[in-house]
């Protein structure tokens, strides 16, 4: 908001370099190969962005008018209910992961299932908070700096989270259950402990987290409709919680964000609906640049 470079670090350590599991028969090894081909590109675009793994070192890339590149996991079946190669993941630089996506896997549920013969299945119960397993690597996470990342975990999950932890964790691509019923989103509760635990919520911009659509509509991802978001947490919880997520590369169909480029048209958004120049500044960068200088 305030300066282009700070811009571009948020969301380029938010958004970029994600593993999200497919079915393979060794996830762990399919994940290796991916963390390759981030080396690689790092390697080939070291004069425009540099891999962190600490704050500081987010601050010096600032200061030398790089980009950084925070590398995480999106699926944590991808560590195969292995706390030693969570421990791996870390020593290579993994500094935030998920700890399901749309599975369930060794650690616990997502909120809904999306593919194959559960597809459709919601684990919305409390019988299905996270495993012994799931327990010991948020605490292995939270004793290494792995920042934890409860999107696609179920409230169960992330209850168990709260129970099991006490630093402050994302919700990196989540939006209000209350504005948009999406089994994905997070209720009022969650959403109070997140922000009083220190944590950060980022907007997602996904037309299917933004709005409960009508049989027919169109559905479109609106500015309008992420900045309802944004007041509704605001009011609720305070500014301090709230982040941009996007899910670019995770999302498809009409968006009126489509890239980066075009985030001048929510600042402008939300200025118009009331919020301060220094909310704005928090919503872009500062919350998530406090987080990671509070876990890094």
């Amino acid at each position: 908001a305030k300066s282009g470079s700070y811009l571009s670090l948020f969301l380029f350590v938010w958004i970029v370099f994600e593993f999200i599991q497919i079915t393979v028969d060794n996830p762990f090894a399919y994940g290796m190969r991916l963390l390759d081909v981030f080396y690689n590109e790092m390697e080939k675009n070291k004069d425009r962005i540099s891999f962190v793994k600490s704050y500081q070192e987010i601050e010096d890339n600032m200061k030398n008018g790089k980009m950084s590149a925070l590398l995480t996991l999106e699926e944590g079946g991808v560590c195969m209910g292995n706390i030693r190669l969570l421990r791996d993941f870390y020593r290579l630089g993994v500094r935030m992961m998920t700890l399901t996506w749309n599975f369930p896997n060794e650690l616990g549920f997502p909120a809904k299932v999306t593919e194959g013969n559960l597809k459709g299945t919601l684990f919305d119960g409390d019988e299905y908070g996270l495993t012994e397993t799931g327990i010991a690597f948020v605490k292995e996470m939270e004793r290494l700096g792995i920042i934890i990342d409860v999107s696609h975990l179920n409230d169960a999950g992330i209850r168990d989270v709260l129970e099991h932890t006490s630093k402050p964790f994302v919700a990196s691509h989540s939006n209000a259950k209350k504005v948009c019923g999406h089994p994905r989103n997070l209720n009022d509760d969650l959403i109070q402990a997140i922000d009083e635990r220190g944590g950060v919520i980022g907007i997602n911009y996904s037309s299917s987290f933004l709005r409960d659509w009508e049989e027919g509509e169109e559905e479109v991802s609106r500015i309008e409709d992420m900045v309802k978001h944004v007041l509704y947490i605001r009011d609720l919880a305070g500014i301090d919680c709230i982040g941009l997520g996007s899910d670019f590369d995770g999302i498809d169909g009409e968006l009126e964000i489509a890239s980066p480029e075009d985030l001048p048209l929510l600042k402008k958004a939300l200025r118009e609906a009331g919020l301060k120049e220094s909310e704005i500044e928090k919503i872009f960068y500062q919350n998530v640049l406090r987080l990671y200088k509070d876990i890094l």
